[in-house]
């Protein structure tokens, strides 16, 4: 069995390796803005990232999630800290999330993440991906003043996605928009069948020569071309470290003395719940993504979480969730199997031990290219072709779920998203409920499955559609459950058929079969004569 695995792994290596590097590329710039953004140690962040890589791949079930500090999860970062008063704190709230996931995942929770409709996890990867794009214009420019990662509309700084669009472009930075401009292009002709054909270039990622023509052009342009040289503000900022005893000694331990503090548990409590709904609908994008169609067990996926939270929070890193950036950029990169994942974990524990200095030559506006096509990817027209010919069952929560995420947040999104979505599953069971077919003078009345005081409205529109001198047919034989609210109703039309000389046929409803002959008016009198009932 082991060897089975071996092999398996071995046999995606050459998708696993370029996908790894890529999304390390990815990833290292986001774990550093999201750490500053949560106002917590720069180094907190690369742990986490690394913790996501190292442990948390091989503990999930997952081939394809990568596990990291989100960005949905800053607001109550820098709330946490401001009421726990000290990171160290914090770290034990951290800790205490870890171990609510365990218990998440042991009591079945993951089952939460099949109720999200599919159109709704379409446009959730649909809206990611308007948002890289937009997120990373600014930066793509040369115009950082927003922190990597960000996915929220309305920013820290009182500004919203689209302004923030306006005020980059009256400060472009040239040699900026000269590297962001250049790597895409690098990276759309890596795509193309030619290059493809090569199969030594094949075995080079895209990104990964975006991001050394970034560095190239920063190294050159300082030497001969200063007035497009990219200032340093505008280059990735690894906190340098000196050989492994400057590396241990950056981690930090938790305050376990503050185990009575019950706004440890209430963060704690917060923590728990965010993150896993995070990891859900991360996961279940991920598994629609998937070349393969692997379905991920959402258990087992809260106890990795769990795990990777618990030995963050034990060595001073942020909380983290399964990540959706992070893993569609390994999907889409060509990732297969966790190998990718844990490379990405490697690259940055060797990045942070060995290659910090160097590192930090590349420019923002190289690794926002890499994410801006990325977005792309994900929100690509073709998607919403097909979900507008699915009609608005599909076409509208997709929609709603777009336009609430870029408007929002990505948690705020999926609830309005979701609840779109839910109106159409409950508006088309509801129609389901009952159906009414009509030939000539005959009609059908059939109860489908459940049928509860939900559904009386639709019953009466139906039988007020009844004409006059008719026969109807109520069929209740594949009604599992009618309600009483139901029954009541057709009782009063039957009551009442004989009046428009509607004869009703009971067909196994509530037990019971019969005929409801008609009875008219008689003329000479203006008397009703009651219908008779007869035992089919």
């Amino acid at each position: 069995m082991i060897h089975k695995h071996i092999r398996y792994y071995l046999s995606h290596l050459h998708h696993d390796v370029p996908a790894g590097i890529v999304v390390f590329l990815v990833a290292l710039p986001l774990c550093l803005g999201i750490a500053l953004a949560s106002e917590a140690p720069l180094f907190s962040g690369l742990i986490t990232g690394m913790i996501g890589g190292l442990i948390v791949a091989w503990a999930s079930g997952s081939q394809l999630s990568v596990s990291g500090p989100a960005a949905g999860l800053t607001v109550i970062v820098l709330n946490a800290l401001d009421k726990l008063g000290s990171y160290q704190t914090f770290l034990l709230s951290v800790v205490l999330a870890g171990l609510i996931q365990l218990a998440l995942g042991f009591l079945g929770a993951g089952v939460i993440g099949a109720y999200f409709p599919s159109a709704v996890i379409k446009g959730m990867l649909a809206a990611i991906g308007l948002i890289l794009i937009l997120k990373q214009i600014p930066h793509a420019v040369g115009y950082d003043a927003d922190y990597e990662g960000d996915e929220t509309f309305t920013q820290s700084d009182s500004h919203t996605t689209f302004s923030e669009i306006a005020y980059s472009l009256e400060a472009l930075s040239p040699g900026a928009v000269i590297v962001s401009t250049v790597a895409i292009l690098i990276m759309l002709l890596w795509e193309t069948a030619p290059f493809k054909r090569q199969a030594l270039l094949a075995l080079v990622p895209g990104p990964l020569v975006a991001v050394v023509w970034g560095v190239a052009f920063n190294l050159l342009s300082r030497q001969y071309a200063q007035n497009l040289a990219i200032a340093p503000e505008h280059l990735v900022n690894l906190p340098e470290i000196q050989g492994l005893e400057s590396f241990f000694a950056q981690f930090t331990l938790p305050d376990f003395s503050h185990w009575t503090n019950l706004e440890v548990y209430s963060v704690a409590a917060t923590l728990a719940v965010v993150a896993s709904l995070e990891t859900l609908l991360s996961l279940e994008a991920v598994d629609k993504l998937d070349p393969l169609k692997r379905v991920a067990p959402t258990n087992r996926e809260l106890k990795a979480q769990g795990l990777g939270n618990m030995v963050s929070g034990l060595i001073g890193g942020l909380p983290m969730t399964a990540v959706i950036v992070r893993s569609s950029a390994n999907v889409l990169a060509g990732g297969r199997t966790k190998i990718a994942s844990f490379i990405h974990g490697v690259l940055l524990l060797l990045s942070i031990m060995f290659a910090s200095k160097y590192l930090n030559l590349i420019p923002l506006a190289a690794l926002a290219s890499i994410l801006i096509l990325t977005g792309y990817k994900l929100t690509q027209p073709k998607l919403f072709k097909e979900l507008s010919r699915k009609g608005t069952s599909q076409i509208v929560p997709f929609l709603v779920t777009i336009g609430a995420i870029l408007f929002t947040d990505l948690l705020k999104g999926m609830a309005i998203g979701t609840i779109c979505g839910f109106y159409y599953v409950i508006r088309a069971n509801f129609h389901a409920a009952i159906t009414l077919t009509r030939d000539g003078n005959h009609y059908l009345l059939r109860l489908h499955k459940d049928v509860s005081f939900l559904n009386k409205a639709l019953l009466r529109d139906y039988l007020d559609r009844i004409e006059e001198n008719s026969y109807l047919i109520i069929d209740g034989s594949r009604a599992l459950f009618v309600d009483q609210d139901i029954l009541e109703t057709i009782e009063d039309f039957v009551a009442a058929a004989p009046d428009d000389n509607i004869t009703v046929e009971l067909k196994n409803l509530n037990g019971h079969s019969r005929v409801v002959n008609a009875a008219p008016l008689t003329p000479s009198t203006g008397h009703e004569r009651k219908g008779t009932i007869n035992p089919v």
